[in-house]
């Protein structure tokens, strides 16, 4: 397919890998920071194929699997009322809370229906003024323009049985909470694509001086993630730390205006609890006071439920970057697609479900001078 595989090819990947092979003279630790990143790599072996120096970390870039055990349990405790119609993207439906998950709600006889966009919600509403409907509004700052727009919509028409369930979350104070832990051993950062997209390249300068890190902007195919890899190793061997955009194609340093104006209108920045991670400040949007009549939070009075994560699911260790999902010893045993302890084995971008799917249950027996890249 066209601009597909042309981002796919072999030939081009085994340049982009000879020439990391030929730059690096030390071990590197990067942290690609989406989940879309992180099953591209699995899926195509590229860390097995990178020279030994070169670790690649997951980081927390999966939206479902950082959204806290307390708002799935909200969540659940909302969609399970006879008067509301749940709405919510379909990653979400598996995602365990406390003592069950939202499938379970609708196998009770909630009304938990799937949609593919905010705005199928907004429909619903309309059609449906005897219910109150409600939209689980998760993610990075990807999916706020959408989320935002609903809202807006909603307030112009005078929906008054809308609502949302926020659970929005930023990247930037995410790689700030990273960088200032104490067990922090990442060396440079592979940037979401998607992310500043919307969101411009404004926020990482900051990040890379103050830490001292380059940041290295990357898409989502083979090639777009070597390239990316070649050039934060790059600059980590010339002692460089700046911010770089290898995803030109779809990325501009301003990111689209018309999308943070939606954004800073709809929303305000607020504290955020992370799931396994605990709260970073400044790292999540709330409804601003104009739209607040619009969060489901205090319109079904569910802002009192705290929630502890279960200690046997090591997934918040997984998403800071700390350990690999085989670490786990949970993991493929009492953790899997169907029996998942947490959301990094439900979502489809998150860790652990990339290395089950992909069956990566161990470290290849094969030296890596053997295998094949990218397919």
């Amino acid at each position: 397919m066209k601009y597909l595989d042309e981002f796919n090819d072999p030939k081009l990947a085994r340049r982009l890998l000879d020439e990391i092979r030929a730059t690096v003279t030390r071990p590197w630790a990067l942290m690609e920071v989406c989940g879309g990143q992180t099953h591209s790599i699995i899926r195509h072996g590229i860390d097995q194929l990178l020279p030994e120096e070169v670790e690649l970390i997951h980081g927390p870039g999966c939206p479902v699997c950082v959204t806290p055990l307390e708002c799935i349990d909200k969540a659940l405790e909302i969609a399970a009322r006879p008067d509301v119609i749940f709405c919510s993207f379909g990653d979400m439906l598996r995602v365990p809370g406390t003592d069950r998950d939202l499938f379970r709600v609708k196998g009770a006889g909630g009304d938990v229906r799937v949609v593919y966009s905010p705005l199928d919600a907004l429909q619903l509403a309309r059609r449906h003024p005897g219910k109150q409907v409600v939209f689980f509004a998760i993610g990075f700052e990807t999916t706020a323009p959408a989320n935002a727009m609903a809202v807006h919509q909603a307030k112009r028409l005078g929906l008054a049985n809308f609502t949302l369930l926020v659970s929005h979350v930023r990247v930037p104070p995410a790689i700030e909470a990273i960088m200032t832990a104490p067990a922090c051993r990442v060396q440079g950062f592979l940037a979401a694509g998607h992310v500043c997209s919307v969101m411009g390249m404004a926020e990482y300068p900051g990040l890379a001086e103050r830490h001292r890190v380059p940041v290295v902007v990357t898409g989502f195919e083979p090639l777009d993630i070597l390239e990316g890899i070649r050039r934060t190793v790059g600059q980590l061997e010339r002692g460089e730390h700046r911010v770089e955009n290898a995803y030109a194609r779809a990325v501009r340093a301003d990111g689209n205006p018309a999308a943070i104006r939606m954004i800073e209108e709809v929303f305000e920045i607020t504290d955020r609890n992370w799931r396994g991670i605990g709260r970073i400040p400044g790292s999540g949007w709330r409804l601003s006071e104009a739209y607040r009549a619009f969060d489901a939070e205090h319109r079904f009075d569910v802002t009192g439920i705290r929630t502890e994560e279960p200690a046997e699911c090591r997934a918040g260790e997984v998403l800071q970057g700390l350990i690999k999902p085989t670490d786990c010893a949970a993991f493929g045993t009492s953790c899997t697609p169907r029996t998942p302890l947490g959301a990094t084995m439900v979502s489809s971008e998150g860790a652990c479900a990339a290395y089950y799917l992909y069956r990566r249950m161990s470290e290849p027996a094969l030296p890596r001078e053997e295998m094949n890249p990218v397919g």
